[in-house]
């Protein structure tokens, strides 16, 4: 059932007034048509593709609270400060806002004076914000989890509290009067069909409306090149960077450590940039964020995190110096190059195959292993002391790290959640073995090896890998390395 022409002649006129378009892209019309309508939805539009507009528009029309689960504060604080400069009744809630501050929206929300809410999920399952919320008289229209992926890529050890977001909308309603209604819509830029399912399953979806847009990007040129050696990679980073004529770019690297010492190299050689990692306390990242928007850097630096829903269209070049381990993750990271559709160039690049010459990649995928290895140690020595059910804050006091190990289990299929403070086991661990963990690992790591070495058009590998099959047949780019040798 669609909406009526007159409710349609109100949304136009909301979409001109607040964002200036006369006009919506697709699919975003259908997906409003959706949430308006209260459905369950999974949405994934290429960054860029006006994803925002899809939940903010049908908040702002709506009586009551929307709920935007978001994964990163510069990714929230960007969103609600573009909405608050047009004077919209949005606020934000995450650890870093000042106690008197913290205390003015939540009377706001016990008043019922906000239209959309951007909370971590932290924050959202915090005792006074998920008591406030369970009040009986503030409605709430609907649960959006922005950046969806991130429940794939980071749920389990680095963000334990995405397992237990599936939970909640169920006790929400038990709390609010009979005919009370509570969407839930995931949006993302890159899902495949394994965590298109992930998703649907994590967060509980019922018959959802799923709105798949081709990760396509014309602008985006892509090349691989094999780096032979340490001093190799270097040398082919700079002969790149020289190419883009100091305009905007980010150096994507995996760990910490190597992310302040490529930027210690780069400094020295007069390139303003710095690095940008989870070490860096909430100021500094906040500062980073600030000085690359107004161009003060050129480059950062960075882990998988920065960059996340950071709304900067010039960016010009992107670099993986190190390779992602998901192909998600790559396409995640590339899609934040050239979002004003002007071209962006892409390098990727990877180690030689043997690992003789430079072993840092083999060295990489060992550490991951030994991370695994040490999770399922962690899970299964504490496994006997855990209780057959109970409540995560009650346990953390004998078992501090009891959140990432329900979390393991979750994933594993071990246990479910009851609510999203209360849990039960629902099997042990005889049936789960260390090769069975590392195999799965294995298998989602081979897609990008996969993608690294194929002859054929990448963006058509890259489509055939996240479904869009009919797309991809026959399907040339003409600007990947790949095609421009063709």
């Amino acid at each position: 059932m669609n909406l009526k022409d007159e409710q349609w002649i109100n949304i136009y006129q909301a979409l001109e007034k607040i964002w200036g378009y006369q006009e919506f892209r697709p699919p975003q019309k259908e997906v409003i048509n959706c949430l308006l309508q209260g459905k369950d939805a999974l949405i994934i539009m290429p960054t860029g593709g006006g994803k925002s507009i899809c939940f903010q528009l049908p908040a702002l029309l709506k009586k009551g609270l929307t709920i935007v689960i978001s994964p990163l504060v510069a990714l929230m604080e960007n969103q609600v400060n573009e909405l608050k400069y047009k004077q919209l009744s949005v606020e934000l809630l995450h650890n870093e806002i000042p106690r008197q501050q913290r205390q003015k929206t939540l009377d706001k929300i016990n008043k019922q004076q906000i239209k959309l809410l951007y909370v971590s999920p932290e924050t959202l399952l915090s005792p006074p914000v998920w008591q406030l919320l369970i009040q009986p008289h503030i409605k709430i229209n609907g649960l959006i989890l922005d950046e969806a992926h991130c429940l794939v890529q980071w749920g389990e050890t680095f963000r334990p509290t995405y397992s237990r977001l599936g939970a909640i909308r169920e006790v929400l309603l038990k709390q609010k009067p009979a005919n009370h209604k509570i969407a839930i819509a995931a949006f993302t830029a890159t899902a495949d069909r394994k965590s298109q399912a992930i998703i649907k399953d994590s967060l509980q979806l019922k018959d959802p409306q799923i709105f798949a847009i081709s990760p396509y990007r014309k602008n985006l040129n892509l090349k691989i090149k094999i780096a032979w050696t340490p001093r190799c990679r270097h040398h082919q980073l700079l002969n790149f960077i020289k190419q883009q004529q100091k305009s905007s770019g980010l150096v994507y690297i995996r760990s910490r450590k190597d992310s302040e010492q490529l930027s210690q190299w780069l400094q020295k050689l007069n390139y303003k940039v710095t690095a940008y990692h989870a070490g860096l306390t909430p100021r500094e990242r906040r500062e980073i964020e600030k000085k690359w928007l107004e161009n003060e850097l050129q480059l950062v630096v960075c882990t998988s995190a920065f960059g996340l829903g950071i709304n900067k269209p010039d960016v010009r070049w992107i670099v993986h110096y190190q390779v992602p381990f998901l192909l998600s993750e790559y396409l995640q990271e590339i899609g934040r190059g050239g979002r004003d559709g002007k071209l962006a160039n892409t390098l990727t690049l990877m180690s030689e195959p043997t690992g003789w010459l430079d072993p840092s990649h083999q060295q990489r995928n060992q550490y991951f292993l030994q991370q695994l290895q040490k999770n399922y140690q962690q899970v299964k020595h504490y496994f006997k002391q855990i209780p057959k059910q109970g409540n995560i804050i009650e346990i953390k006091q004998e078992i501090p790290k009891i959140e990432i190990i329900l979390s393991l289990l979750y994933r594993w299929n071990k246990l479910t959640w009851i609510d999203p403070f209360n849990y039960e086991l629902t099997s042990d661990l005889s049936s789960l073995t260390m090769n069975q963990i590392i195999k799965i690992a294995q298998q989602e790591s081979q897609q990008m090896k996969q993608y690294l070495m194929t002859r054929g058009c990448r963006w058509q590998y890259l489509l055939n890998a996240f479904g869009f099959i009919k797309e991809a047949k026959n399907f040339h780019c003409g600007h990947c390395d790949h095609c421009r040798k063709k």
